[in-house]
């Protein structure tokens, strides 16, 4: 008598789409019990469409951005990740942008997608992962990709927003570094982490401003903390002083500007001094910013007047 045939469940697809980002592979079909006949009337009917090799939307062929990017992912095998760029948009830590997805394969193994970029290059089970349920190389094997291509100004914007998202903290991306000498890119990552300038900040215009609170003689600020309940760009507590930096795209708007009319008035109320520079300023006027700076801390620096001891004689 022969076996009880296994039916594909209906529901079980739908969930395993939804967990891919709307999409299934072929292999994953064949697995759950529906044959090649299954998915070809499945593909006739437009319950299925086809949008790599292999890879199929389930119900409706368009897809999320996550979804066209974990389709690339699964064309490429059960061992492939997005890695690169595309992995850095995964994690947040690089903005989206055109041309192919990048895919990482084991090495030998011969894949060519449409729009896909296949590297091809050792993949340890350890520098594979998941995130939002998409397969891709780890943070540290993403940031160590991404140095082999970005200037030092891009890679450390990278790291920052790594260590802001809680991907990867500076100290743990060091020590993982140490198993990978001779890797291209450790030599550039472990560059960046090594110079003392390295201070975890949330925007290129902050990076910018860094330097020249170093030239002022301020030793390094606390960055990104909550003082009189507001999250604050540098904070020098022996210093009771509070650096704001406005962005052009963040600080236009009339309700932003009472916002941080606020903020400087409660760290005012506070006691400490509140300074805020514009993006023109620090791009364009150093100088003046550092001048700012060293005027500021001098008269915190400064010894308050004494009081005189005698009285004024009465008239």
């Amino acid at each position: 008598m022969g076996g009880k045939k296994l039916q594909i469940s209906l529901a079980d697809v739908l969930a395993l789409a939804a967990a891919q980002h709307g999409v299934v592979t072929r292999a994953q079909l064949l697995k759950m019990g529906l044959n090649s006949a299954g998915i070809e009337y499945r593909l006739r009917k437009g319950r299925l469409h086809r949008v790599q090799r292999g890879v199929y939307a389930v119900g409706r062929p368009q897809l999320t951005r996550r979804g066209v990017l974990i389709a690339a992912v699964l064309s490429c095998g059960p061992d492939a990740a997005l890695s690169h760029e595309h992995a850095g948009e995964v994690y947040g830590i690089r903005k989206r942008r055109g041309g192919p997805i990048e895919v990482t394969v084991p090495a030998g193994a011969m894949r060519r997608r449409p729009g896909v970029r296949v590297h091809r290059a050792a993949l340890p089970p350890g520098e594979r992962t998941t995130h939002h349920g998409i397969p891709v190389t780890t943070p540290v094997r993403t940031l160590v990709d991404l140095a082999q291509r970005l200037d030092a100004r891009a890679l450390e914007a990278a790291v920052n927003e790594a260590d802001k998202l809680d991907l990867v903290d500076p100290e743990r991306l060091r020590a993982a570094l140490e198993a990978r000498d001779g890797h291209h890119g450790v030599k550039a990552l472990r560059g960046l982490l090594d110079r003392r300038t390295l201070t975890l900040t949330d925007s290129e215009l902050e990076r910018r401003f860094l330097p020249i609170a170093r030239r002022a003689g301020l030793p390094p600020p606390l960055t990104q903390q909550r003082v009189n309940g507001f999250r604050v760009d540098f904070y020098w507590p022996e210093l009771e002083l509070v650096v704001e930096t406005d962005g052009l795209r963040y600080h236009r708007t009339p309700a932003q500007q009472a916002r941080d009319r606020r903020r400087d008035q409660a760290h005012a109320a506070a006691g400490l001094t509140p300074l805020r520079f514009t993006h023109q300023q620090i791009a364009l006027d150093a100088e003046h910013v550092k001048a700012v700076l060293i005027a500021v801390v001098g008269a915190v620096r400064r010894p308050a007047p004494t009081a005189s001891r005698s009285a004024p004689a009465p008239a």
